[in-house]
């Protein structure tokens, strides 16, 4: 009996930590999306939470790509403004570079 009741108070636990999320989609999206489901041999629900995953990631990726802070703005623009002088790592790639070039 005792077993039976931390079973119960796990199965409730669980679920409230969990969020609901819905869409409402026409009957033709959600043949298609269940399709798609079927085709991966997963539920429409781990379909759809993989799929919104795999798309925020992307699109938080290509955010991060795309912008700056400030600080890093700052850096970036001071760079180019006033570049520093070449050292001599670059000064020997760069002959290296001519070399192969005029050969």
């Amino acid at each position: 009996m005792v077993n039976s009741r931390r079973k119960l108070r796990k199965q409730r636990v669980a679920p409230a930590s969990m969020e609901r999320l819905e869409a409402r989609v026409s009957a033709e999206q959600k043949l298609f999306f269940k399709r798609a489901a079927s085709l991966r041999g997963v539920s429409l629900t781990e379909f759809m939470i993989n799929s919104m995953r795999e798309a925020a990631m992307k699109t938080i990726e290509e955010h991060k790509v795309l912008t700056l802070g400030i600080s890093e703005r700052k850096i970036f623009v001071e760079a180019l403004l006033n570049p520093p002088a070449p050292n001599e790592a670059l000064q020997l790639a760069t002959k290296r570079y001519k070399q192969m070039v005029a050969s």
